[in-house]
């Protein structure tokens, strides 16, 4: 991996508008701080719209609704109309809920879509143009949280996005590398090029980007809300292009799709209640999964990143991937077995079977072999000063999604469908190997690793966080909970230390650059670890409510303070 790029000037102004001083021990740089609330994302301007409107008096929903749909603007890699997500919210008054808008497959799917007449699956097929594209969520979700949890009006959350998109944003160099990144696939759609390529050419820094189709979308949608997207003009628009493009979303797709509210994944951790994503999401099974494997051993005391605690965490994240690959799907078409993953006596089952001195061997790891019983995307995180705090993640899947748009719409489309499990055993474009619980069904969402987070202690938040990457997602997240629950460090720390990924299948465990020592990764080896090297970046975005560390002290009258992961550089964490 290569060495983490600087951060933005902005970024760092905010960060040091804390006392130096008080950090002066830390390796990382400060947290930012706000005595008021807290906005983490990853475009800039994006978090400059959440704080306006918590200075404005909305609360932590507003902002984050705000938040979603400038993202789409000014994020368009991973923000989004076109994609889907999850929200875990902890209300002020104690309640607890989740939002899921996920993206779900069009009632045309069938488990054979992706398949050719040999039963091989078709390359690129699920990731790449209309048929790739599920039916997204991310407008209805947007205005259901909002009507449900929300205290603004509709115009004032959308109105920045609004602005942003007809106006224009000026491109800073974050913003170019990013849409560089999807320059050869952005030639290929015409839709797509008109907007993100500059005639034809990649932009340049400096150079401001308009979207006059989108600032019409967006514009319907203050007008009608949900039904300016899912109904009307823009509909009809996405169905035509997608039928054009050999896809299979009609309007009836559109009008079809409604937004679910569940009961959030619970569990506790050395004190710490942690709230977060159920099914159709995995993220929160397997990380409470992992964390009642590792309650039952002394991870502070075996120390920071040692051999034994590292060999641990790769067992418990291996037995815990392969029953989310084999188990987990949407509740509405199977059973999830969530009262076993959750529980303390199965982490104890798990424990037993983990060899302390030896790696597991994945293949040997699988459904009805004891104790397992037979049966990009981007984030943001918000607290505001009434305590409801708002962890959201959404997503187009991979970078730009499907690389296509919906011409007219200016909305970039997803490639959510290589989510479900094209062939049992081929893994998707995270390397993930999935099961039969996964498999396409007409109105079926997909599986996902989104894990939108919160931390509670006597009822009230104390940590929010959450990431992009994938089938990483929960180990990142997991890292991140770990780091500030096991080891004290602030949350800056937390965020940047290096980390490692092992998801059953394949066998090897990817290993950022420094997350263990070359002594440390020889010990594991002869104890029969295999390792690669790092996947891409992930970019978690974080916050603390009341000391820069869990159990720290405040600075000055600072009560929240938030990181954006320094690995890529458009964030920002902003505090007022």
């Amino acid at each position: 991996m290569q060495n983490p790029p600087r951060i933005p000037r902005r970024a760092l102004a905010a960060v040091l508008c804390t006392t130096i001083a008080t950090f002066a021990h830390a390796a990382s740089a400060p947290p930012a701080a706000g005595e008021n609330g807290m906005v983490v994302t990853a475009q800039h301007i994006a978090s400059r719209v959440g704080v306006e409107i918590l200075k404005k008096g909305g609360n932590a929903v507003d902002a984050a609704v705000a938040v979603g749909y400038a993202l789409a603007v000014v994020y368009p890699a991973a923000g989004n109309l076109g994609g889907g997500g999850f929200m875990t919210l902890q209300m002020a008054d104690g309640r607890k809920t989740f939002i899921d808008f996920r993206e779900k497959a069009p009632l045309a799917a069938t488990p054979t879509m992706y398949l050719d007449k040999d039963g091989n699956v078709i390359k690129g097929a699920s990731t790449l143009g209309h048929l790739a594209v599920a039916v997204p969520g991310s407008v209805a979700g947007m205005e259901y949280a909002l009507a449900r949890y929300g205290s603004k009006p509709r115009r004032e959350v959308i109105g920045p996005a609004i602005a942003l998109a007809g106006q224009g944003f000026t491109l800073e160099q974050g913003d170019v590398d990013m849409l560089r990144t999807g320059t050869d696939a952005f030639r290929k759609d015409a839709a797509t090029a008109a907007i993100f390529l500059n005639n034809n050419e990649p932009w340049k820094a400096g150079e401001k980007l308009v979207q006059k189709d989108l600032a019409r979308t967006l514009r319907a949608i203050e007008r009608d809300g949900a039904n300016g997207f899912y109904r009307g003009p823009v509909a009809r628009a996405i169905a035509a292009s997608s039928k054009a493009g050999g896809g299979l979303i009609t309007t009836e797709d559109l009008e079809k799709y409604k937004v679910r509210e569940l009961a959030p994944v619970e569990c506790d951790y050395r004190g710490v209640h942690v709230v977060s994503a159920p099914p159709p999401s995995s993220g929160g099974v397997v990380i409470c999964e992992i964390l009642n494997i590792l309650e039952g051993y002394p991870m502070r005391d075996l120390g920071f990143r040692s051999a034994q605690a590292v060999h641990y965490q790769i067992e418990a994240m291996r037995h815990a991937y392969m029953d989310r690959n084999s188990y987990l799907g949407d509740p509405d078409f199977v059973k999830n077995p969530l009262e076993r993953l959750l529980s303390k006596d199965y982490a104890g089952a798990i424990r037993k079977a983990i060899d302390p001195q030896r790696a597991g061997i994945s293949n040997d790891i699988r459904p009805g072999t004891p104790p397992h019983e037979g049966s990009n995307t981007t984030h943001y995180s918000i607290v505001d000063k009434a305590g409801n705090a708002v962890s959201v993640t959404y997503t187009l899947n991979d970078w730009f999604g499907a690389r296509v748009t919906a011409g007219g719409t200016g909305v970039l489309l997803n490639d959510e469908m290589d989510d479900f499990t094209a062939k049992v055993g081929v893994p998707n474009i995270y390397g993930l190997v999935q099961g039969q619980a996964n498999s396409i069904a007409p109105g079926k969402t997909p599986l996902s690793s989104m894990a939108p987070t919160i931390l509670t202690r006597d009822g009230k938040p104390v940590m929010v966080v959450g990431t992009p990457g994938g089938s990483r997602i929960i180990t990142t997240v997991l890292h991140t909970i770990l780091n500030v629950i096991d080891y004290d460090m602030t949350l800056q720390e937390a965020v940047d230390a290096p980390r490692f990924h092992q998801q059953w299948l394949p066998e090897t465990t990817n290993l950022e650059r420094f997350a263990v020592s070359p002594d440390t990764q020889g010990l594991l080896e002869r104890m029969g670890h295999k390792f690669a090297g790092p996947q891409p970046a992930n970019h978690i975005a974080a916050i603390l409510v009341g000391a820069p560390s869990l159990d720290g002290k405040p600075v000055a009258n600072f009560k929240y303070y938030g990181s954006i992961d320094p690995r890529r550089t458009t964030g920002l964490a902003l505090g007022y």
